[in-house]
């Protein structure tokens, strides 16, 4: 198992900590001038700060020996002076180190969407969108604010606390021997401490995202789970998530509970020693009294950045262990395509494909298939026998195990992903309005189109509702805007379509969950979309593949019947009875032809209406001419 990988296969992975090292030098290294000058700063400014005890010796030497009260008085100006000094490059410091920060973040950001956005879908969907949720918010917000906040401080103590031992070992290497008392109890427990926290703190992530992941799948199942009446089992799942996040932080702060008191005592205790020792050698005239007043007093000094470290400690962990979640995803974001050419033309070619969810248990078996420009091909079978499944590999979303899924003659997984969108597109029932204005919405399909385009595209799917916005493009959709419905919204998954301007569609049941008289609207939108296209459809209903040119039927992840509507039912086979299961006894395969004509003569006005069941309106009618 790589180590930058979890332990469970369906979860994102994390990258190892030499992948989170050299990551992070790739980004110090990209904005090295700024790494300078907060250098510079830093070290000034813990410069001007090592002045004020030392010549808080020097006057304790010159009354110690009877000066002037006029020496006295330009020492402690000195001390004043060095003061400001160091206030001012401090801030100056944590202004620069702020920046950088900020900058460094926004890299950050920007690189985590573009591999977010890169992710294969079945990746998303296996994962779930919990654990990548939390990565994008909670882990985000945490390395930023380690970046902004916590290495700034942390860099400028570690400075700090170098300089001031620097500073007591120049005044007496005895007395710097004393300074370093309290050293190895810090190292000791702070070892003890950084061997468990990341694991620690990447299991807490864990544990939000698992909370996250079931907390949304409930709020988005709710109507299944009151349905299905198992609320009790859902608040149970609740429950344990929280449980489970609940003791990671117990861990996390266990760890923290035993680093800090320990720490406390070690600041403490070379203090002491250095007054006991410094008194001592004092008293044999080794050292002045001067120097053991400056030597306790950087001492003391150390009290102060040391806590700031052992303070940031903590978030430096979670950020470390944000910035290796984030960094993860680096490990699924697939390369570049290779270069396979420019498609020769639009056939589809499936050939000896087989396709695993679970490695060991394949769903689709040795699969062939040709699909020609412009045929409305249908997609039949059983529940489970593999019909989405063909459906998502035709359309590049997810490649074969073994095998080539091709267009023009070059693999779809051999295409950019812009270009294998510019070919196939997939629609389900599943649509989605994303956050931010209509036109924003749109321009997903296609960046360049302009107003005209956008408008022509929407009166294409017939979304008459347009005129009615307030602000018509520019009106906001979704949370805190405009609220579409179901049908809308598929009017605008459609418009993206057209947009697009692909040359196949692929329908998986794409107006299944809408009711019958929006069903049948959205049809009619959607067989302007399919005018003059290769058009696949993954029938779960049988009327979508009354009108289609050719129909494959699917059973047990192959293949096993492949012909024209009329031809497969004359023929006796697993299609043949499964209309004959679904048409009922009231309709046999002659008469079916005859109705068949009939249908298409009105274009498709009666599909669906026939025997007044509630498949009304779950199906697609595409008639050879193209209109409803």
């Amino acid at each position: 198992m790589s180590p930058s990988r979890t332990r469970d296969p369906w979860r994102l992975p994390v990258a190892s900590p030499r992948a989170v090292r050299g990551a992070a030098w790739a980004m110090i290294r990209a904005d090295g001038r700024a790494v300078v000058g907060v250098l510079a700063l830093n070290g000034l400014a813990v410069a001007a700060g090592l002045a004020g005890p030392w010549l808080v010796g020097q006057i304790v030497n010159e009354v110690e020996g009877g000066t002037t009260v006029s020496t006295v008085d330009r020492l402690a100006l000195a001390i004043v002076a060095f003061a400001v000094a160091q206030l001012l490059l401090t801030r100056f410091a944590r202004y620069v180190g702020h920046r950088f920060g900020e900058r460094v973040l926004a890299r950050l950001r920007e690189r985590f969407v573009d591999r977010a956005l890169a992710l294969p879908t079945s990746v998303v969907e296996r994962a779930g969108t919990g654990d990548l949720m939390t990565r994008s918010s909670g882990d985000v917000s945490t390395v930023g604010y380690t970046l902004r906040d916590a290495l700034p401080d942390v860099f400028l103590a570690t400075l700090q606390v170098a300089f001031i031992l620097a500073a007591v070992f120049l005044l007496s290497p005895l007395l710097g021997l004393c300074g370093l008392v309290g050293l190895p109890v810090v190292v000791v427990v702070a070892r003890w401490y950084l061997a468990r926290a990341r694991p620690a703190y990447l299991a807490q992530g864990e544990a939000y995202s698992d909370r996250s992941e079931n907390l949304a799948a409930t709020a988005d199942g709710a109507r299944t789970v009151e349905a299905l009446r198992v609320q009790r089992r859902r608040v149970e799942a609740g429950d344990r998530d929280v449980a489970a996040t609940y003791r990671t932080a117990v861990r996390t702060l266990f760890l923290r509970s035993v680093l800090f008191p320990v720490t406390e005592l070690a600041h403490t205790l070379p203090v002491a020693v250095l007054l006991l020792v410094g008194g001592l050698l004092h008293l044999h005239g080794q050292v002045s009294l001067g120097a053991v007043v400056a030597a306790t007093l950087y001492v003391w000094q150390l009290v102060d950045p040391l806590d700031r470290i052992l303070m940031w400690l903590e978030q430096i962990q979670a950020g470390g262990a944000s910035f290796a979640r984030l960094e993860g995803i680096a490990d699924v974001v697939p390369a570049a395509p290779p270069a396979g050419g420019e498609p020769t033309d639009d056939r589809i070619e499936v050939v000896d494909v087989r396709y695993a969810y679970a490695e060991g248990h394949d769903v689709l078996h040795g699969v062939d298939l040709s699909v020609r420009p412009g045929e409305r091909l249908a997609i039949v079978g059983p529940s489970g026998a593999g019909k989405s499944t063909l459906g998502r590999l035709l359309a590049g979303i997810d490649a074969p195990r073994t095998g080539r899924v091709t267009v023009g003659g070059v693999a779809l997984t051999d295409l950019t992903p812009e270009e294998a969108r510019r070919r196939v597109v997939l629609v389900t029932q599943e649509h989605h309005v994303f956050l931010g204005t209509l036109r924003d919405n749109l321009a997903i399909a296609s960046s360049t189109a302009g107003d005209e385009a956008l408008l022509a595209a929407l009166a294409t799917v017939d979304a008459a509702w347009v005129h009615a916005l307030p602000d018509g493009l520019d009106t906001r959709l979704g949370s805190g805007g405009t609220q579409l419905g179901a049908a809308e919204a598929q009017q605008l998954a459609l418009a993206r379509v057209v947009l697009a301007d692909p040359h196949t569609v692929i329908l998986d049941e794409a107006t299944a969950l809408l009711d019958p008289t929006t069903a049948r609207h959205t049809e009619r939108s959607m067989a302007a979309v399919l005018r003059g296209r290769t058009v696949i459809a993954v029938a779960h209903r049988l009327h979508t593949a009354y009108d289609a040119d050719r129909i494959a039927v699917v059973d047990g992840g192959r293949i096993t019947e492949l012909g024209s509507h009329d031809e497969l039912v004359a023929g006796g086979g697993a299609y043949a009875a499964l209309w004959e299961s679904w048409h009922g006894a009231r309709h046999s395969a002659t008469d079916g032809a005859t109705e068949r004509a009939t249908d298409r003569a009105a274009g498709g006005a009666t599909e669906g209406a026939t025997d007044g069941t509630t498949d009304r309106g779950e199906h697609l009618v595409v008639p050879a001419d193209g209109s409803v």
